[in-house]
């Protein structure tokens, strides 16, 4: 071969195991004032250079095949300038093609954004790294790249060129382990994957990390999106959230999963635009102020949930576009409805086709097995010390509340990433350097990740799923703590599902699972959850956990969501729960909305109704939830009569809701509960109402005050107690 290039160079080029193909192809000055211009085209007949500029102006030249497998060059004397130029290569069958060289194009990466992202502080490194839109020199294109520090050589593969990695071979640059390649005239759409050479000589087809959308499951490959186009008209909407205040006012959650909260005809998923349609009107009537979604985020498994992600910048394809998911975040905003998505950095699937051993090394997880496998879950650990690795995830974050415009994460498992030896034995887990068994990484990534956040966006929520009592979960990072807005309060949520299974005729004897709480309410700010882990695996609906004859299941389940509403701390209740749903949630087919045809479901529905409504207008109920100052007991002495009561309270303590609590199926007439100030108290809420499917025993709208001392207060009701039901009292 008579290449003015290192045969040994070529020849790595042609069997596509070059660091660096743009120090062969593409132009290259030689010395005596030649240009050469090199290009390898599997499958090119014939190829010529086309000059736009320079001494090519308008001439075209033909070039040397100097391989049979598809290398060609040209030399042209007295050219001292490299100039814009396109090929044009000549196929079998006479097809013809002409494009710009992506091997003529220096990388639009800067030294700026590898050193950022090799130190793990560039934010928004998911606008550099994947695809891209660029236009570079008045040309547009699709920029690519890949970090993937331990290749022998990288390839982007796709339909525009038949799947062959040979035509795209990409360049690293320096030691950063960034490989990059600018394709001219790619359009939106296309499909792509990279192709990665190992150190061993094993190809992997790889999806892109940072992939913006990728085809449904089981196909695998990524799809170039620009995420232009879409019209957002939630600006009056962000510009009041970026003031903060959202744990000032009611927060109530509806926990939904977006494949099945309803379903189509054929039992097919409704689309993001379809589901928007749909529950936007549904989350208001209901009184909820924010969805909590799911993981939207690619994922190949459907009975996962989407916790087992392998696209972490992709919503699913299953429900339609980033355009049709972005519809939905701006449907819900321009109803004040916030959008708060599950979030999943504590581990990622072994599929091999996403970021497991994603160079051939363990790039994104840890090697050690007993840092870098869930055992649970048979899924990777993030290695929480690599910068990039931190970088990807924080800039993953940062990538959903910027491009979609969501409210809050919900990070999930964080307890299983917050201690080395989370569902391990003795011998399966490696301490920390001090002997500990906190992943100081872990923790490190989390505090600088709600640093991030909080800073760039001040009103978003973090919220930690952490069943453990690992302290300051909530507290500012500054103070040492972890930083989250909210903490699920996963002790509360087992000790009152563990109560109200119980026959009421013990519950006498477990009194303080209605009251443990208080003695560790305040320490947190928490969130209580009825989610979806408790309505799965075996667990029964919630109204299916309720003892006794029919009647009763439905006035414990009314109790229980009554008793959620009042307690201080935000709230959350997985979709099925508002309407009594008696199976356990399936993610294969739509909650089962049929039961509302029944008088017993629609009146759990309609009393979450009145709650939603109640919670949001009265300030008692909402806006002191993490202090003392917004609670007090009135009573929680009388376990023999299992019911409680206690005061909720507004901030400027002008407003007080008392609610009373009766766990058992006995009505109890002439029930006294001591207040602090004469006058008649209105009987707000009863969730024994005739409405909801209730006896109907009440306090006639409105009971007076008198002077009889009950509870060390001056004055006290005398009230009738509905048999397994809540009370609301405002004094008016």
């Amino acid at each position: 071969m008579n290449s003015t290039a290192p045969l040994d160079e070529v020849y790595r080029v042609i069997f596509n195991d070059h660091h660096d193909p743009f120090a062969v192809l593409g132009p290259h000055i030689l010395d005596g004032g030649r240009l050469a211009i090199r290009a390898f085209l599997p499958g090119a007949l014939t190829v010529s250079v086309i000059g736009a500029g320079g001494v090519l102006n308008g001439r075209e030249i033909p070039m040397e095949k100097l391989h049979d497998l598809g290398f060609f060059e040209v030399v042209i004397p007295e050219c001292r300038e490299v100039f814009p130029y396109r090929l044009r290569k000549t196929l079998a069958g006479g097809r013809v093609e002409e494009f710009h060289d992506s091997y003529s194009y220096m990388p639009t990466l800067t030294d700026f954004d590898i050193y950022l992202f090799n130190a793990g502080d560039h934010h928004r490194i998911y606008e550099k790294l994947g695809a891209h839109y660029a236009d570079v020199n008045g040309v547009g294109g699709v920029q690519f790249a890949v970090w993937a520090p331990s290749a022998r050589s990288v390839s982007v593969i796709g339909d525009f060129n038949g799947w062959d990695r040979r035509c795209h071979a990409m360049r690293v640059l320096g030691s950063s382990g960034i490989w990059e390649i600018f394709i001219p005239g790619l359009a939106e759409g296309e499909l792509y994957k990279f192709q990665i050479k190992t150190q061993n000589g094993f190809v992997m087809d790889k999806t892109d990390p940072y992939a913006s959308e990728m085809e449904i499951r089981p196909r695998t490959a990524s799809r170039v999106n620009f995420l232009r186009g879409f019209d957002w008209g939630d600006a009056a909407w962000v510009e009041t959230r970026s003031r903060g205040g959202q744990l000032a006012g009611p927060v109530a959650m509806y926990e939904v999963h977006i494949g099945s909260w309803q379903r189509g005809e054929g039992n097919r998923w409704l689309t993001y635009r379809e589901t928007a349609d749909r529950i936007v009107g549904y989350l208001l009537q209901e009184g909820f102020t924010h969805v909590e979604l799911m993981p939207v985020m690619e994922h190949p498994l459907d009975g996962s949930w989407g916790y087992q992600v392998t696209g972490y910048f992709a919503p699913t394809s299953r429900f339609g576009t980033p355009s049709d998911f972005k519809y939905f975040v701006d449907l819900c905003h321009r109803n004040n409805i916030g959008v708060v998505l599950d979030w999943v950095p504590a581990h990622f699937p072994k599929d091999i086709h996403a970021l497991a051993q994603f160079d051939g090394t363990h790039l994104y997880e840890h090697a050690d097995p007993r840092k870098g496998e869930h055992q649970d879950w048979g899924t990777f650990i993030f290695n929480f010390g690599r910068n990039e690795v931190k970088n990807f995830l924080i800039s993953n974050a940062l990538f959903w509340l910027e491009e979609y415009h969501i409210d809050g994460l919900r990070i999930d498992a964080v307890a299983s990433m917050l201690y080395l030896d989370y569902s391990r034995k003795e011998g399966e887990w490696i301490p920390n350097k001090y002997g500990g068994r906190e992943n100081l990484e872990a923790v490190e990534f989390i505090r600088y990740l709600n640093g991030v956040v909080h800073r760039y966006h001040p009103g978003v929520l973090t919220i930690a799923e952490e069943s453990t009592s690992w302290p300051g979960v909530t507290n500012s990072v500054e103070n040492g703590g972890l930083g989250f807005d909210l903490k699920w309060n996963m002790g509360w949520m087992h000790d009152i599902l563990e109560y109200f299974s119980m026959d009421p005729v013990y519950r006498t004897f477990h009194h303080r699972n209605l009251t443990f709480v208080l003695l560790y309410a305040f320490t947190e700010r928490f969130l209580l959850p009825l989610s979806h882990d408790e309505v799965v695996h075996g667990k029964g609906s919630l109204l299916g956990k309720m003892p006794g004859d029919l009647w009763q299941k439905f006035a414990n389940l009314r109790l229980l969501l009554s008793l959620m509403y009042a307690f201080p701390g935000k709230k959350l209740l997985f979709m099925g729960g508002e309407i009594g749903q008696w199976d356990e949630w399936n993610n294969e087919k739509s909650i089962d909305w049929h039961l509302l045809a029944y008088a017993t479901h629609r009146g759990v529905q309609d009393m979450v109704k009145d709650l939603g409504a109640l919670y949001s207008r009265e300030r008692a109920m909402h806006e002191v939830d993490f202090q003392y100052t917004g609670f007090e007991w009135v009573d929680f002495h009388d376990a023999a009569s299992s019911v409680i009561a206690f005061d909720r309270k507004s901030a400027d303590g002008t407003e007080t809701i008392t609610a009373v609590f009766n766990f058992t199926p006995v009505p109890r007439i002439g029930y006294r509960i001591g207040v602090w100030q004469p006058g008649t108290y209105r009987e707000i809420f009863n969730s024994d109402a005739l409405c909801y499917g209730g006896s109907n025993i009440g306090n006639y709208g409105a009971v007076n005050a008198e002077a009889v001392p009950v509870h060390g207060r001056e004055y006290s009701l005398n009230l009738a107690l509905p048999p397994l039901a809540a009370l609301y009292f405002k004094r008016e």
